[in-house]
């Protein structure tokens, strides 16, 4: 039975419109890629226009609401995803095909972000602190920013824009949001959660599209005050360019090329769940997959063995299909970029272990098979560029200091993992990993959504998604001074 494409519009000052320029742009099935999951309008910049007005409109009433009172919408936003979990994780699987179980995974973050933010509308606490002149009180508050422009990638289509959105709403901005133009559908049902939860018009809006134009016009455009990007750091650095010279707030959320160090004391067991699950879940396609192994030279072999047997069992297929454990690639053109890497690594000495192919099927589906590069130093492309597939790099240790430093040789830095038993080591490891995010026997994936989510270096610009963190991001600090001396005080004159 053949699925409709599903019709995705904008959605801007409460309604449903198809852009104003009439264009179209197909999302496929990355399982299938003959089949048409979504037809999605293709917004320019006048459609950005008509949602950066909306936003503004909207904005001048949304922030005089109550925070309490804003945040039980996202709990309305929670409850309806509950409902539509299923709908949700299904399309998505079909939309971007990452497997059924992952997909749920997916919708259950946005599901944890409405219900911790909801939490949060009366918790947006400000700090009260005593003055150094008589008779003089000072308070700080948080204050909304504005209209807020989210630009969100595929991998995660709906648990990222619910880490983006919700806390900028609950803040009491109004936001517009630009998904992947690979997951139109997956957005466009987010939306109708929105509008069903009762969101004003105007406060939720929704730009369908490429990025290449919507984004770059929602940089430049006049009318947003923060622009929060999850994506590549070449994009994130264009962006930065745009938003400096407008004085725009900035959240990015970059590249990662992340490393899991396994010692010789490690439970090698532990380790390999840990090493599979973070290379080859989503099909490597998450910024926090584990594209490098570090291995201790004491362990090597036998850790190798066990994870190339490991990985000949697992199933590659359709993610709706409930036995399958990896999915395809987004994209034709993410499909060819894996391959590219895979000719780069042969290039460059590195050895193929297992996989290294695309898989022909009838479908003409986006699989790839998950590949295990041996022979690989530090200097290598493959082990310093962010591939985005089902690809993992071993390399060789032989100890502690030497597998730090390794991992600090990258430009990125997301996340990390140590498996070691020794607590001396795993404590050194916290303090001297140059990353956001530090697990200690456990893979380099799996945030939580209370937690920061973010990195140093090219991984961002130091902003945190996420957790508490995430209010600093979409509100402003204001000081607050009330006098009731009846007189002119000058602090550091009078008073000295």
């Amino acid at each position: 039975m053949t699925n409709q494409p599903i019709s995705c519009l904008n959605y801007i000052g409460g309604k449903w419109q198809a852009s104003t320029n009439g264009g179209q742009i197909e999302s496929h099935n990355p399982a299938q890629w003959k089949e048409i999951v979504a037809i999605a309008t293709s917004s320019g910049r006048t459609d950005v226009d008509l949602a950066v007005q909306a936003a503004r409109e909207a904005y001048r009433h949304w922030r005089l609401v109550p925070a309490p009172a804003r945040a039980e919408k996202l709990f309305r936003v929670g409850e309806l995803l509950q409902q539509r979990k299923e709908e949700l994780a299904t399309l998505m699987s079909r939309e971007m095909g990452k497997p059924i179980t992952e997909a749920r995974g997916d919708v259950q973050e946005g599901i944890d972000c409405a219900f911790y933010y909801a939490g949060e509308g009366r918790r947006l606490f400000g700090q009260t602190m005593p003055s150094e002149l008589s008779n003089k009180f000072a308070m700080t508050v948080r204050m909304p920013i504005g209209v807020c422009a989210l630009i969100t990638p595929w991998n995660f289509p709906v648990a990222i824009p619910c880490w983006k959105s919700l806390p900028a709403l609950v803040c009491g901005n109004t936001i517009i949001l630009k998904p992947a133009k690979d997951t139109p559908a997956c957005a466009s049902i987010l939306f109708e959660i929105f509008a069903a939860a009762g969101f004003p018009p105007g406060v939720v809006n929704l730009l369908q599209g490429s990025g290449e134009v919507i984004g770059s016009a929602l940089a430049e455009h006049p009318g947003v005050d923060l622009l929060s990007l999850t994506g590549s750091s070449a994009t994130g650095a264009k962006v930065a360019e745009i938003c400096g010279r407008t004085h725009k707030r900035l959240c990015l959320e970059l590249g990662g090329k992340n490393a899991q160090i396994v010692m010789e004391d490690a439970n090698l067991e532990l380790a390999l769940e840990g090493a599979l699950w973070g290379a080859f879940g989503t099909t490597g396609q998450r910024c926090t997959a584990t594209s490098r192994l570090l291995l201790h030279s004491d362990i090597k072999a036998e850790f190798t063995a066990r994870l190339l047997e490991r990985t000949k069992q697992l199933k590659i297929g359709a993610g709706i299909e409930p036995s399958s454990e990896i999915g395809p690639l987004v994209n034709p053109a993410q499909l060819e970029r894996v391959k590219a890497y895979i000719d780069i690594a042969r290039n460059e000495g590195a050895q193929v272990l297992i996989g290294g192919e695309s898989i022909n099927n009838k479908e003409r589906g986006c699989f790839f098979q998950p590949t295990i590069l041996d022979g690989v130093t530090p200097t290598m492309r493959v082990a310093r560029e962010e591939i985005f597939g089902p690809v993992v790099v071993l390399i060789e240790v032989t100890s502690f200091e030497e597998a730090i430093e390794i991992l600090n040789d990258t430009s990125y830095g997301l996340s990390s993992s140590i498996y070691t038993q020794d607590i001396n080591r795993a404590f050194q490891a916290m303090r001297d990993i140059e990353a956001g995010i530090t697990y200690i026997n456990g893979p380099t994936i799996g945030a939580e959504v209370h937690l920061p989510f973010g990195g140093v270096k090219q991984t961002g610009n130091g902003h945190r998604e996420a957790g508490n963190a995430a209010l600093d991001v979409f509100s402003d600090w204001k000081s607050v001074y009330i006098d009731f001396s009846g007189k002119l005080q000058r602090a550091q004159i009078d008073n000295r």
